[in-house]
């Protein structure tokens, strides 16, 4: 596995080229199987996947858990990478703090559940439109001063935000979705990140297993969180599919598979980007490091950022209660 460097001076960190996303291990996808979870993240590390993600809201808390207890014996050389913001109101409903308090609070029981004694990469994982971003940075910047973290990222925000954080402490990585039928971040924030030397860390780079084409519609089913989402419903679920299918064309040219010619797309986007494609099986983590080995021609990627143009995209990326939390200031 080839290594990559987020961020840059003080703020640069390397790890491996991939990196394992693991919310699906604990919530979002259906019932997930304990025991292959634990494998999956056993054989990431023999793979030489360094760099590990997760969130105090997977699974409430379970990720982590599950996380920091199978990959204890590995500490030495793996990175921890967990999030912060989303909460439970007294009323039961969801929410997002930020507040230094809160973020002070939410990095302790982190570090409890991770079971180690600092979190490697500390991500904002969304905007708290009611506290400065200035604010919630300077506390993360305090707790590594504590030694609690070693860098600090963001995630799903505005170049606009990008820039008022990095004026406070240096930012190592920005996470936002990316794939080919997610591209919005093109517009500013990859520009912002390279302008301002962070890296940069796509999750869902495989549209969220759909961009595999191995997806069916009954396929989701309760307890997956695609069911709500718009590019998984009705007509745009099949329209969808008809672009995959000739994404499917291209990778057997290549003897390879669909999903391997959609993640080898999203790494060949820059030296300062490293995808966390989320499985909980083995096969499918194999599968994802294979997409390092695909070769993309200039004419093969024109090729495909033709075939997956913004306009040919159906339905939209979230529902508008999910897509109000990203920030768009």
């Amino acid at each position: 596995m080839q290594t990559k460097t987020l961020g840059k001076d003080k703020a640069a960190f390397t790890v491996s080229a991939q990196g394992l996303g693991c919310m699906g291990m604990s919530q979002s996808y259906g019932e997930a199987d304990q025991a292959e979870a634990e494998a999956t993240l056993l054989r990431a590390v023999d793979l030489g996947i360094t760099l590990f993600d997760t969130a105090d809201a997977y699974g409430r808390g379970h990720n982590e858990d599950l996380v920091g207890r199978v990959l204890a014996p590995h500490r030495d050389k793996v990175a921890l990478a967990t999030k912060f913001a989303f909460v439970v109101g007294a009323d039961g409903k969801p929410g997002i703090c930020c507040t230094p308090e809160h973020v002070k609070e939410a990095c302790d029981a982190s570090l409890t559940r991770l079971g180690t004694d600092h979190i490697d990469l500390y991500y904002m994982h969304r905007l708290d439109p009611n506290v400065p971003i200035e604010e919630t940075v300077g506390a993360m910047a305090e707790l590594v001063t504590e030694g609690k973290i070693r860098y600090l990222g963001l995630s799903e925000v505005s170049a606009n935000t990008i820039r008022k954080a990095q004026s406070v402490h240096p930012i190592t990585a920005i996470q936002s979705e990316y794939s080919l039928w997610t591209r919005e971040v093109e517009d500013a924030v990859l520009p912002t990140c390279r302008e301002l030397g962070i890296g940069f860390v796509p999750f869902s780079p495989l549209g969220r297993g759909f961009l595999t084409g191995k997806l069916a519609k009954d396929d989701v089913g309760k307890g997956d969180m695609r069911k709500g989402l718009p590019r998984f419903q009705g007509e745009n679920f099949d329209l969808n599919l008809a672009l995959v299918h000739a994404l499917e064309e291209i990778a057997s040219d290549k003897s390879v598979n669909a999903g391997q010619v959609a993640l080898a797309w999203v790494m060949a986007k820059g030296g300062d980007i490293v995808p966390i494609p989320g499985t909980k099986r083995r096969t499918y983590l194999e599968e994802n490091i294979g997409a390092a080995d695909v070769d993309l021609t200039a004419e093969d990627l024109a090729r495909i950022e033709e075939l997956f143009a913004r306009g040919a995209i159906a339905g939209d990326r979230y529902p508008e209660a999910i897509m109000s939390t990203v920030d768009k200031s």
